[in-house]
């Protein structure tokens, strides 16, 4: 009986092992999935093998399953992301939104950009103090052809991921369009670094604190829930 626990327990440390190493995804106790979003979000282009990248096709399939498991009562996500593809970053965004597990997301050293739209889409969240979030406006890399058209795709694709920060978080959409659109803080571009406490005067984040609080925060809803 004790060989066949240590073999069990070895293959479980094996798939701990492999699952942070391919996907940054790990289920910790307390039947808690962990979901890292890491460097840039890649979308339908593949970005450069050195470049460190969260995968949207890699995120979704598995968000889908942590809602169909009975194994997993709630989800923390750990953000430490430049941004990166729009629709992709949205897809996710609305992904955790749509769980009706209990989440908990932290963002360590940045959420910039659409990385912003997954941090808030969370039921709770939290940030370090010298963790930073960055918005601005839409961006588009390559050629962008100059007609009124292309104007109007960029418009609506800023006006959805506004909606949706406004929808999920404290900030007025009014206060979130002043602050992508600042010119005095970004020294090469608009919008505006909101740096820990900042991030949660504005109503982005609610909390500032670490692992052991948003652990606990996610614990205690999880036991909410499970009264009910």
């Amino acid at each position: 009986m004790g060989r066949e626990a240590e073999a069990k327990r070895a293959e479980e440390q094996k798939e701990v092992r492999e699952g942070i190493r391919e996907n940054g995804e790990v289920t910790l106790d307390h039947r808690i999935h962990l979901l890292s979003v890491i460097g840039e979000i890649e979308g339908h282009e593949c970005l450069p093998n050195n470049s460190k990248t969260t995968k949207y096709e890699h995120v979704l399939p598995r968000l889908a399953a942590i809602e169909d498991s009975s194994e997993i009562d709630g989800v923390l996500v750990l953000l430490n992301t430049v941004g990166g593809d729009v629709e992709a970053g949205l897809a996710i965004a609305e992904m955790i939104a749509s769980l009706s597990k209990p989440t908990v997301s932290l963002v360590l050293g940045g959420s910039h950009s659409i990385g912003v739209p997954i941090a808030v889409s969370t039921d709770y969240s939290f940030i370090v103090h010298t963790g930073t979030m960055v918005i601005h406006p839409v961006r588009m890399n390559g050629t962008v052809i100059g007609a009124p058209q292309t104007y109007d795709y960029f418009k609506q694709m800023q006006d959805r991921i506004l909606g949706f920060v406004a929808g999920h978080s404290r900030a007025s959409r009014e206060r979130l369009e002043k602050l992508m659109l600042d010119t005095g803080i970004l020294t090469k571009d608009l919008g505006t670094i909101l740096v820990g406490e900042d991030a949660v005067r504005e109503g982005l984040i609610n909390e500032v604190g670490g692992i052991s609080d948003a652990l606990r925060r996610l614990y205690t809803m999880i036991a909410a829930r499970k009264a009910e």
